[in-house]
């Protein structure tokens, strides 16, 4: 289902505001939607592959397995919006809201979500490798078996994060707040955690082989029972020394 661009008009601004737009499987591949309001707008297997969002409103919209490759979303309103197994390959989500959004089984790979707000988002099994995080609030995110491999996590916000059995092998997690994170059996092989803290971090299980991070910042985890360290030793209950 393809739109003139009047036509597009009339559907944006001319459309009953007590009911959401339906779009389902609508073509709106490079389409100019800045600062549109598309609240709860029904946008199921969609293609926005290169849509200009920004800024627009998706808050609460229905954007499962939707195709949104290249697209435009800095600043965007998504703020509990559906985006189950919706691909954003390259995406531009800088400074967006996200928060209690569902990102489950999405794919974010090479996305820019710096400084972006995704508090109590669901990413599990989310692919996000070589995605740009920095400084964005992932604060209660669940981040279960994503794939954060080689991604650029500097300061951001992960703090009680659910980062169980994640990949995080080569990621940069300098000066990171994963305080009360759980990290058990995730992958931070060759990850940069310089200056990141680890207070109350639970990394049962963790393989943190060749990773960047010092005796003084495990120490402060709540639990590294059954650890891989840094030199590759697992690790002994009464020590973080390796």
């Amino acid at each position: 289902m393809e739109f003139t661009r009047t036509e597009l008009y009339t559907l944006l601004n001319l459309h009953p505001s007590d009911r959401p737009l339906w779009l389902i499987e609508a073509d709106l591949s490079g389409a100019n939607l800045t600062g549109a309001n598309l609240i709860g707008a029904k946008l199921s297997m969609s293609n926005l592959t290169g849509t200009k969002l920004s800024r627009a409103d998706l808050s609460k919209a229905d954007l499962d397995a939707a195709r949104l490759d290249g697209a435009n979303l800095v600043e965007a309103r998504l703020r509990g919006a559906n985006l189950f197994a919706a691909t954003l390959i390259e995406a531009n989500l800088a400074v967006a809201t996200l928060a209690e959004a569902n990102l489950s089984r999405s794919n974010l790979t090479r996305a820019s979500l710096s400084y972006a707000s995704l508090g109590e988002a669901n990413l599990e099994y989310a692919n996000l490798r070589g995605a740009g995080l920095i400084e964005a609030d992932l604060r209660g995110a669940n981040l279960h078996e994503a794939n954060l491999g080689r991604g650029n996590l500097r300061r951001a916000c992960l703090s009680k994060a659910n980062l169980t059995a994640a990949n995080l092998s080569g990621a940069n997690l300098r000066w990171a707040d994963l305080t009360g994170a759980k990290l058990n059996r995730a992958n931070l092989y060759e990850a940069d955690l310089g200056g990141a803290n680890l207070a109350g971090a639970d990394l049962r299980e963790a393989d943190l082989s060749q990773a960047n991070v010092t005796p003084e910042q495990l120490a402060e985890a709540s639990s590294l029972e059954d650890a891989t360290m840094p030199d590759g030793t697992k690790h002994i209950k009464s020590s973080v020394q390796w």
